[in-house]
């Protein structure tokens, strides 16, 4: 299949501006978990216009288009819209300069850091094709258009609005992320895919005081400073070198002044797993480790741990991914060139909808590097990750998908995929 031109007209829709400009724009306007309202405007507007049944505000700020074309059965395509509280640095002319009011009160720089503008850009294109090539397909096209996936609570948010109780329960969930490979690449593991997440707060508490006399206080800073360096220990020596877990400490407050002894520290956790009990084991032994610190630095008074996100793993279907894939290599065209890159210490909470639709879940990278850097490491995987390690990733103030030919490489994945699933 032929994606359709990202810089002209839409195929069958005179007078629509191209994708790569709406990718441009949204780029620069991006906006936080459940403020989407800009973006999710614009979205709606171009679903009606293509002629899908659009309903706004699911789960919030989410937009659900539908698409009827005689019987058959209901594929759901799903793109996220929120952005991150990063400060882009990418340089690039369309670069975010947005601020915004994060769900803390505070004031912070907005840029699409994890490539969701891109995502929301391709589903449009795809939902264009398949709007103007209906004798090409026959069932239902069911859009999602979700917020919230960076705090892991969108999916969660149109399930418990009644997604599937108001627009159809679907036979198969499909959807991409893009990642720092390749443009005009995908990637697709069976199987657990994506990690699971859990996300944790813990406040140490101490007894606060002049800087000048420690012995007076009981310093939480002291007190964080070892915890952070015994958390560390856990995925190296508490969890089995055949499996998998990342612990990272992304966060540490503390004080205001160098002469001030705090009385509390704040640490902000990450976990990532794919296996239920290596999770079980990770967060057991988070909570043993801060409690054991905050014993030994004689703190007046327990920490408090507290589990602030948690969504489950994406796995993918192991029929439903080698169909696809099939149906993307062997389609018509060209094909298009996939890699396993297998289990992606990442987190999405798209698996959330399928689980709660009894339907399988496709997921899978979209190239979105720019691919000279490539050229030599062809399809190893090994090779690949060499020059991936060297480029800016999700969530970095510098990560820049290409905007060819990674958006007719996710409007032709996607078209792909749900045709396969709704044959003429």
């Amino acid at each position: 299949m032929a994606a359709p031109s990202t810089e002209t007209d839409l195929p069958g829709l005179p007078g629509l501006p191209g994708l790569a400009s709406v990718y441009r724009d949204l780029h620069s306007h991006p906006e936080l978990a459940f403020q989407e309202t800009r973006t999710a405007a614009l979205v709606a507007g171009r679903l009606r216009a293509l002629g899908y049944d659009t309903t706004t505000a699911v789960g919030r700020t989410g937009v659900v288009g539908v698409l009827r074309n005689g019987d058959g059965p209901t594929v759901l395509l799903r793109a996220d819209m929120d952005a991150l509280p990063v400060q882009e640095r990418t340089g690039l002319p369309y670069a975010s300069t947005a601020r915004g009011t994060d769900a803390d009160g505070a004031e912070v720089p907005l840029m699409h850091a994890c490539g969701h503008d891109m995502h929301v850009t391709c589903l449009l294109g795809a939902a264009a094709e398949l709007a103007a090539h209906r004798s090409s397909w026959r069932g239902t096209a069911l859009l999602v258009f979700q917020p919230a996936e960076e705090t892991g609570d969108g999916a969660r948010a149109m399930v418990d609005d009644g997604l599937y109780e108001r627009f159809g329960r679907p036979d198969v969930v499909l959807g991409q992320h893009v990642a720092p490979l390749p443009a005009g690449t995908l990637g697709l593991h069976p199987g657990a895919a994506f990690a699971a997440s859990d996300s944790l707060s813990v406040v140490l508490h101490g007894r606060g005081g002049h800087g000048s006399r420690p012995e007076a206080t009981v310093d939480p800073v002291v007190m964080a400073a070892a915890t952070v360096m015994r958390l560390q220990g856990i995925v190296s020596r508490e969890v089995p070198g055949s499996s998998t877990a990342v612990l990272t400490v992304g966060s540490l407050h503390a004080g205001t002044r160098g002469n001030v002894i705090a009385d509390r520290a704040e640490l902000r956790l990450s976990v990532r797993t794919f296996d239920t009990v290596v999770r079980e084991t990770v967060l057991a032994a988070v909570e043993r480790v801060v409690r054991a610190e905050a014993a030994a630095s004689a703190a007046p008074r327990d920490p408090d741990i507290t589990l602030t996100q948690s969504f489950p793993a994406v796995v993918n279907d192991p029929e439903a991914a080698a169909f696809v894939a099939r149906a993307l290599t062997d389609g018509p065209g060209p094909g298009l060139p996939i890699v396993d890159p297998g289990p992606v210490t990442g987190s999405e909470d798209v698996g959330i909808l399928a689980s709660a639709a009894g339907a399988p879940c496709v997921y899978w990278l979209l190239g979105g590097a720019d691919p000279r850097p490539f050229a030599d490491a062809g399809n190893d995987p090994a090779a690949l990750a060499d020059v991936t390690r060297g480029l800016p990733s999700n969530h970095s103030p510098s990560f820049a998908p290409v905007v060819e030919p990674t958006l007719t490489t996710g409007v032709g994945a996607l078209v792909t995929a749900a045709r396969a699933y709704m044959p003429r």
